[in-house]
């Protein structure tokens, strides 16, 4: 039987703390129904380098997305939320822990290279020793361990990048009851991959091992569709992991359960079934060919098989909740939606045809892997028709950071004193006593070295850190969303408190590979 929800989940005429029979009376009296509702169950769907700008909802003219635009049109639409980091694993570190990049063991992505070839597809295929990502540290306590302990099931279904096969650092062992899909995020580039991990085995599929990067041979014509045949087979690997993650929420549907669900779209390979690239083709017309630079696989229609990638995703979120209002979950179950970091650059993609920032630019230097709002600033819907005022939207500034403390505070259990974030449930159910972060802190090791932070509407960014580089960018995200006008030289004193919170708002990383030499507290 599911627990009675946790009193501190205020709703506009309520105060906290109250005890749950009266909470009951008080949800009736303001209008919320009369059936009593339960400890929610919790769906996050994270996409994969899904842009900002890649949905309808958030103004997207060429890629249909009618379920996730359903989701925001019954729940609640974020216009200023972001990831943790510009990139996958660290950005999946930041929402598991709670913590900011400047407080995180994982601050990049590392693929643990000192084990020998692991970006040797084929070995490291038949090796599992050369597959996942560098473990987390055994104490590291996560999302999942926190929501078993409170008395959910918890999975995953997705990809994982947080540790490799055989070391303490996979799903199972790091609080998630169940475990459905890629342990390793370079596996993660081919989706007809040819094995999945289910728990702690591996999972053989009905498909040849086809290295990422494999070109088209010089004999093939590039504008025949026969040629690319090979790169389509049995196993699509999110049909599978859909599939199980489906098959999770209706075995779990007697108690309450998250569902942690990583999906690999619309990460590049261009992968998807054929008659989502030609409903695209019809639409788009399209000519040219991919080549298949950048290490991923050609494909004869690039913009086609990117939309109907995005369209796939949505259809599988329209599956879901199809599946929750079979099972009477629809309810009471909180749907998340949102994406690891900003648009690729790479592997075929074309964010400047799609707009696929948005309102923010969509070109290299400023997407995926950079601190611009165009490689961090991501979509986040919430939908839970219990309790979440339909057709809402909020301005309330967020980030990956925040999300367990939100989901603490919704499961009735201890924040971690470790966290970085502020809980969002006033802000969920549209109450007015939403606290506010002073700021919002970020940094990266990648791409030449970054940091950045947020204060109000400041923006500040300091990059190509391991050149020498100290001097910070400001921007006025109010009236310079694209951040093109650097107004540092007008303002001093923000340009001072910016330089002290990337000295303050940091540790020194554990790892040689995460180091960044910048000012620390004792030089200012």
């Amino acid at each position: 039987m599911k627990s009675t929800i946790r009193a501190n989940l205020n709703t506009s005429c309520m105060v906290h703390f109250l005890p749950a029979t009266l909470l009951v009376l008080l949800l009736v009296s303001c209008g919320v129904g009369h059936k009593e509702f339960s400890t929610p169950n919790i769906i996050y769907i994270l996409a994969d380098d899904l842009g900002y700008g890649e949905t309808g909802v958030y103004g997207q003219q060429k890629i249909q997305t009618p379920h996730i635009d359903d989701l925001a049109a019954n729940g609640m639409l974020f216009t200023q939320h972001y990831s943790g980091a510009p990139v996958c694993a660290p950005a999946r570190y930041s929402l598991l822990t709670g913590q900011h990049m400047g407080h995180a063991y994982i601050r990049g992505n590392d693929e643990w290279a000192e084990r020998g070839e692991v970006w040797n597809y084929l070995k490291a295929t038949e090796d599992r020793r050369l597959e996942g990502q560098l473990p987390l540290p055994e104490s590291t306590f996560t999302l999942g361990h926190m929501l078993q302990e409170s008395g959910y099931r918890t999975g995953i279904v997705g990809k994982w990048g947080l540790g490799a096969p055989m070391t303490e650092s996979i799903p199972t062992k790091m609080g998630f009851d169940f475990f459905y899909g890629y342990n390793c995020q370079r596996q993660a580039h081919q989706l007809y991959p040819p094995h999945l991990w289910k728990n702690e085995t591996k999972v053989l599929l009905d498909n040849d091992v086809i290295p990422p990067g494999t070109k088209l041979p010089e004999t093939a014509d590039p504008y025949a569709e026969g040629s690319y045949q090979v790169y389509t087979q049995q196993d699509y690997a999110p049909a599978l992991m859909h599939q199980e993650a489906l098959n999770f929420i209706r075995a779990s549907k007697d108690q309450p359960f998250f569902l942690y669900y990583a999906s690999p779209l619309p990460h590049v390979p261009l992968q998807v079934p054929q008659e989502y690239v030609d409903k695209y083709v019809k639409l788009f017309g399209e000519k040219e060919p991919y080549n298949g630079n950048q290490g991923y696989f050609p494909h004869r229609y690039p913009r086609a098989a990117y939309a109907g990638m995005i369209s796939y995703l949505d259809d599988q979120v329209g599956e879901i909740v199809a599946v929750l209002k079979e099972l009477g979950e629809y309810e009471n179950t909180l749907i998340i939606f949102s994406s690891d970091n900003g648009p690729t650059y790479a592997g075929g993609v074309d964010p400047e045809f799609f707009n696929s920032a948005g309102p923010f630019q969509d070109t290299y230097g400023r997407t995926k892997g950079f601190m611009y709002e165009g490689g961090i600033r991501v979509p986040m819907i919430a939908h839970w028709p219990a309790r979440i005022k339909v057709g809402s939207k909020t301005a309330h500034i967020s980030a990956f950071w925040d999300i367990m403390p939100t989901l603490a505070e919704l499961a009735g259990a201890e924040i971690p004193k470790n966290t970085d974030g502020l809980s969002f449930v006033p802000a969920l159910l549209g109450n007015s006593d939403q606290a506010d972060h002073d700021h919002l802190y970020w940094e990266f090791p990648g791409y030449g070295g970054q940091q950045a932070v947020r204060i109000g509407n400041w923006k500040g960014i300091r990059k190509n850190i391991h050149k020498g580089n100290l001097t910070i960018e400001l921007y006025n995200l109010e009236n310079d969303p694209k951040e093109e006008v650097n107004v540092a030289d007008q303002y001093p004193e923000i340009i001072k408190k910016m330089a002290r919170l990337m000295a303050t708002e940091r540790t020194d990383p554990e790892l040689e590979s995460f180091r960044l030499n910048v000012p620390g507290e004792h030089d200012l």
